[in-house]
């Protein structure tokens, strides 16, 4: 049951995409991972370049700087 609802939420979220490059980016992934181990090509990361707007690339920058880039001592102990 819990698949099923993911997949509805997966489809709530792909009807809000507005951008063509975004949709043509999961389109191509869904082709690419429906084929399973039959499939040998791998995959084109390239596929997703220019997605985000400036904007999104500009907040997702600042969330991985503020949270991948800090060192938190305590957390190797």
């Amino acid at each position: 049951m819990f698949a099923e609802t993911k997949k509805l939420h997966i489809i709530e979220e792909i009807l809000k995409i507005d951008n063509d490059n975004v949709l043509s980016a999961l389109e191509n992934f869904l082709k690419i991972s429906g084929k399973g181990k039959e499939y040998t090509k791998k995959f084109d990361i390239k596929a997703f370049s220019g997605i985000w707007t400036k904007e999104e690339a500009d907040e997702i920058e600042k969330i991985i700087s503020a949270s991948c880039e800090t060192i938190h001592p305590d957390d190797w102990k």
